[in-house]
């Protein structure tokens, strides 16, 4: 009887310990805490790249990108007719696509082209020039208006495009963008891992 019951009771410890194993692994996992304060002043620094111009002037609503510095007095819209392009392909119309001036790296000469791979207008789903620091943070979280991307997407095409990249680097004459790629990538990350909170429109 006393070898009966040694047998049994792993036996019955074990059955009391399935159901309990089974309803940790069924519940949700908990979500991460959302902290506004810490995520709205993230999001500053991201919108303080996002808004400035060497990112915005390509994030257009009218297909025409923009020309922004001191030497322009002010922003202007780039001349020459350049447009997105009736494909909606963003390099530009057939006989003036972006690449016909704007090379893989930045021109030598003063205010010459600037150029980075892959030279284009962002798609018409990341429009945000002249946007409010609330209306592109909404706009960065849904997928049907930001190329159907998670946040971590977003944070690696910021890290790791070269198209991205040049507003970091844009040669002489240029106000380059705050910060750098992966300081902006790094944002995003405490952004979202924050709660992605987004300022109250006005």
């Amino acid at each position: 009887m006393k070898k009966l019951l040694i047998m049994l009771t792993p036996a019955a410890m074990l059955v009391l310990a399935v159901p309990l194993a089974i309803a940790q692994e069924s519940q949700t996992p908990a979500l991460p805490s959302v902290d506004a304060a810490k995520s709205l002043s993230e999001w500053d620094k991201i919108y303080a790249v996002f808004s400035h111009p060497r990112c915005a002037d390509c994030h257009v609503a009218d297909d025409r990108p923009r020309w922004s510095g001191a030497h322009y007095g002010g922003t202007r819209v780039h001349a020459f007719n350049v447009q997105r392009g009736a494909d909606g392909s963003g390099f530009g119309n057939p006989g003036l696509r972006c690449t016909t001036c704007h090379f893989s790296s930045n021109s030598n000469a003063l205010h010459g082209p600037p150029g980075a791979e892959n030279w284009h207008l962002a798609p018409a789903e990341m429009v945000w020039f002249g946007k409010s620091s609330a209306e592109i943070c909404s706009q960065i979280k849904d997928p049907l208006r930001n190329g159907n991307r998670s946040l971590k997407d977003i944070a690696l095409h910021v890290r790791d495009d070269r198209l991205v990249a040049w507003g970091w680097a844009p040669g002489s004459g240029r106000e380059p963008a705050p910060g750098s790629a992966e300081t902006t990538y790094q944002a995003i990350e405490n952004w979202a891992a924050a709660g992605a909170s987004c300022p109250v429109a006005q």
